[in-house]
């Protein structure tokens, strides 16, 4: 849709100042308001020319003028104008749609991943440098952000309106959404699906710094262990790198570099190593047997919280060699086999 620049941001400006309508903070936000506006230009187009035509029929044909019911006889024309244009119009905004659901769907590959996790009723923020925030979300402008998103309890929605962001928050499956922010300052977080008493209360702030002032932040916020360092402590912890130590003798599959490869299984198949794939398999290992294995894995069901299987992810995803899995193998065998002497506390 062509529009005049200044008439555009002075129909935008008015509805902000009038709190009629949010704010564009996102790259993406002139796009959707565009879409937005031409359907609500030819709804009220269309309003406007059906009413025009019941009022001025209703005058003309009113029985005063016409006692008597007179037989009208259709026009192949007429019948086919009001056909071809709505057709028209529909499939206009079915393509201009698509194309704009696949741009808000499809992140850039440069794309900062953010974790989020939902739960009653509450947002917890993960960033992979070990950041956390409660009802709270930290980015910088001009750089893409992903959001990989799950539930920890009922279905949620995640919604920032400035940003023209909405995406559900489902449990047991990770879904993802993108924005590149343009104006820094601080926006709401709603969840925009009714997830229980509280549903209200679920909400949440975005602020957007500069790119220095981000940095800054994160130097300032962070917890001294990134996601994949915790995810490491919790690899070793579980015993995952007794049978995943990448030797030719192990019993479970190397993991170095297996992030976005292709997998092949038991079943024949092949399957993309990505992070819904990482998380079910721990989860579900019997489901996603990798060939050439046993399927002696057990099943970390109850086990780990969402916060741990993130943790777990980004380790798997970051590891691209097994030096320091054989190294915490070769140090947790150490203290297991090490002896004890009289007065002394084995390690």
């Amino acid at each position: 849709m062509h529009i005049s620049p200044v008439l555009w941001q002075f129909l935008v400006k008015w509805l902000n100042a009038s709190a009629l309508f949010p704010r564009e903070a996102s790259t993406i936000a002139p796009y959707a308001d565009a879409l937005y506006f031409f359907l609500l230009l030819i709804t009220v187009v269309g309003l406007t020319l059906v009413g025009m035509l019941i009022f001025g029929f209703s005058i003309r044909y009113r029985k005063e003028k016409h006692p008597v019911a007179v037989q009208v006889e259709g026009s192949t024309l007429l019948e086919a104008t009001w056909t071809i244009i709505p057709l028209a119009l529909f499939l206009i905004v079915f393509v201009w749609g698509a194309l704009l659901y696949f741009r808000i769907y499809n992140p850039p590959t440069n794309a900062m991943n953010i974790y989020v996790v939902g739960k009653q009723w509450m947002w917890k923020a993960e960033h992979p440098g070990g950041q956390h925030e409660i009802n709270a979300l930290h980015v910088p402008t001009g750089r893409p952000v992903q959001l990989t998103m799950i539930s920890q309890d009922v279905f949620h929605s995640f919604s920032i309106p400035d940003f023209r962001v909405k995406r559900e928050v489902i449990p047991g499956r990770y879904s993802t959404v993108w924005f590149q922010a343009t104006t820094p300052g601080t926006y709401h977080i709603f969840c925009t699906q009714y997830c229980g008493t509280n549903h209200s209360a679920m909400i949440g702030e975005v602020t957007v710094l500069s790119p220095d002032d981000y940095d800054k932040w994160t130097q300032e916020s962070t917890s001294g262990m990134s996601l994949a360092q915790n995810g490491e402590r919790l690899f070793a912890s579980m015993g995952c790198n007794a049978c995943h130590s990448g030797s030719a003798a192990a019993r479970g599959p190397n993991l170095a570099g297996v992030y976005g490869s292709k997998l092949q299984l038991a079943s024949g198949s092949q399957v993309l190593v990505n992070d819904a794939y990482l998380r079910d398999a721990i989860l579900n290992p019997s489901q996603h047997i990798t060939a050439g294995y046993a399927p002696i894995m057990p099943t970390y069901q109850g086990q780990i919280s969402e916060d741990g299987l993130i943790d777990l992810v980004e380790y798997i995803k970051a590891m691209q060699t097994n030096y320091r899995v054989q190294q915490t193998l070769t140090t947790s065998q150490s203290n297991q086999t090490a002896p004890t002497t009289p007065g002394t506390v084995k390690p």
